[in-house]
């Protein structure tokens, strides 16, 4: 059975959702929960010379650190006490990569349909 969770989360309404029934699974089951909030860079967040200005980087990581920290807050209410992450880059290389890091037995995400129109 599972072990470790990867719970990854977007702060949305389905990633919500997503996150409290995967917790009740991991109470049932015993398992070690991490969250996982991605600052992601969108390509409108470029500029034409190819890189990231830092200041508008330091405002997607604050921006996402909220999530995380609305994430955790979720969780701590429903009993759990959860590792948070929070990284940079592109979604579902980050989630994959933090999954493998952790050895994590389950990934867990909710989306919406803009996302799943963007990445599935």
């Amino acid at each position: 059975m599972y072990k470790k969770i990867l719970m990854a989360f977007n702060g949305s309404r389905e990633g919500r959702a997503a996150l409290l029934e995967s917790a009740e699974i991991a109470a049932f089951i015993n398992a070690e929960t991490h969250l996982l909030a991605v600052a992601g860079m969108p390509p409108s967040l470029f500029l034409t010379e190819g890189f990231l200005p830092e200041e508008l980087l330091e405002e997607e990581k604050k921006r996402t650190q909220e999530i995380l920290d609305e994430g955790i807050k979720l969780l701590s209410e429903q009993g759990f006490n959860t590792t948070g992450h929070l990284t940079v880059g592109e979604p579902v290389e980050e989630i994959c990569r933090v999954a493998t890091e952790l050895g994590a037995d389950l990934i867990v995400l909710g989306c919406d349909r803009n996302w799943a129109r963007v990445y599935l």
